[in-house]
């Protein structure tokens, strides 16, 4: 079965074709490392996670990069803000990066490249578009002239004067036009920086991902994936420098990008207030729960965050353990099963499609495609008894609560006070745990 994938560069669905017909080659931006991920940022964690798996079902060798950006102006000002050094806010904020991807339960990245280890290969790139003529320099500023490439603003579908009418154009007299973007700049004593023709200084940060893709994946490859966010400029801009410094007329022949999380209909971001941490879920549910949460809508319609979302995801993942073994070997998933995600990664369909599975595993059959069905979308990685642990460890109340409130409630219910009883039921409710009323008894359970 084809696999199809949306290109934000035709702005269409399309048969995926690699270059090499049984290699893939795929870049994925990852974090800039000056702040704890937030829940954003685990959706195209999760998205590129699955899509990794799709291409390695499909084709022979598949290489997977995903960067980390370990310099920029947002670690400088993060770190001193905290009043630490780079290199220590670097090392917190990537650790904790690498413990949400495995508490998500992504697979490891072919290849994840830091920026810092790569400094040489930006320099060499710079010195070619400045020999080239697409580069220049000023004050040991060196920027890219926007005008001497033509084809900018084709992934956007826009013309250089709408783009620049909608975005935060850096303002600086070092430039000969606005829309020129920095490839390197100097760093002041107390900032991070390396020796180059220009003095002492650091990349900027397009040229980064520029560098590192060339590296491990060559002058073209095949998908560029990230958040909606990074088209303009970021990726705009990665387009403009590789396609000039290696004289090709692709980069990426395909543009895959995620929509945005949002709370309340609004933009999930740190000048709204509304940012959630990925650590923080840690402590309160299973990777599993938020990893199908953020595949309950399609990668490319926004999808809102919210506790219904949360706890119909809990919900659903509990009744599926009803019919989980580890006893049962995994099987090949038909391909009828599969359809949903060679259709551009439709992970509604393809859980619609579990939830069916689910109703025949429920009555004995299949199980072992249930299973192994699941678990190709990075879920059942714990045992029933991790599970069911689980959810006793993030409960909020004591055993020895739960029955204090229980014996409140049959009071009530015995003094004829249902509404006191229903009360307390749901109190119990909203703490994980149910109850049901069976031959004069009340038994109970995490939920």
């Amino acid at each position: 079965m084809d696999i199809f994938l949306t290109n934000n560069l035709t702005n269409k669905k399309e048969l995926f074709i690699p270059k090499k017909k049984t290699n893939v080659g795929m870049y994925v931006c990852g974090p800039t490392v000056y702040d704890d991920p937030h829940i954003g940022n685990a959706r195209p964690l999760i998205i590129f996670d699955i899509l990794f798996k799709l291409l390695k079902k499909k084709f022979e060798s598949v290489t997977y990069v995903r960067n980390i950006t370990d310099i920029d102006d947002k670690i400088i000002k993060s770190s001193q803000e905290q009043k630490i050094s780079t290199k220590e806010l670097t090392e917190k904020v990537t650790k904790n990066f690498l413990d949400d991807c495995k508490f998500l339960n992504c697979e490891n990245p072919t290849h994840q490249p830091r920026a810092t280890e790569y400094i040489s290969l930006m320099i060499e790139m710079i010195s070619e578009l400045m020999k080239k003529g697409y580069a220049y320099e000023n004050k040991s500023h060196v920027y890219f002239e926007v005008k001497k490439f033509s084809d900018y603003g084709k992934l956007s579908n826009k013309n250089l004067e709408e783009l620049i009418a909608g975005s935060r154009v850096e303002i600086s007299e070092n430039k000969k036009s606005s829309e020129d973007f920095i490839l390197w700049k100097p760093s002041n004593d107390n900032e991070p920086s390396w020796e180059s023709p220009w003095g002492k200084g650091r990349p900027g940060w397009h040229l980064e991902c520029s560098a590192m893709s060339k590296k491990f994946l060559g002058d073209e490859f095949d998908i560029h994936g990230g958040g909606i966010d990074l088209i303009f400029p970021h990726h705009e801009n990665e387009i403009a420098q590789s396609r000039c410094a290696n004289d090709t007329k692709v980069f990426a022949n395909y543009w895959v990008h995620n929509a945005f999380i949002t709370m309340a209909n609004e933009k999930m971001a740190k000048s709204q207030g509304n940012i959630l941490k990925i650590k923080d879920f840690r402590k309160k549910m299973s990777g599993q729960v938020v990893r199908l949460a953020l595949i309950s809508a399609h990668y490319r319609q926004p999808l809102d965050w919210n506790e219904k979302l949360i706890n119909d995801c809990q919900n659903t993942l509990d009744k599926w353990y009803r019919v989980y073994s580890p006893e049962i070997m995994e099987v090949d998933i038909p391909e009828v099963v599969l359809k949903p995600l060679y259709e551009d990664l439709n992970t509604p369909g393809y859980i619609a499609n579990l939830h069916q599975l689910y109703e025949k595993a429920s009555k004995g059959e299949d199980q072992d495609i249930f299973i192994s069905a699941c678990k190709f979308i990075g879920l059942f990685n714990e045992d029933s008894k991790q599970w069911e642990s689980f959810k006793k460890n993030k409960a909020s109340i004591s055993e020895q609560e739960i029955k204090k409130m229980i014996d409140l409630r049959n009071k009530a219910r015995e003094n004829k006070n249902y509404k006191e009883a229903d009360e307390i039921r749901n109190k119990l409710l909203d703490k994980g745990v149910l109850i049901e009323d069976k031959d004069d008894k009340t038994l109970w359970k995490f939920k």
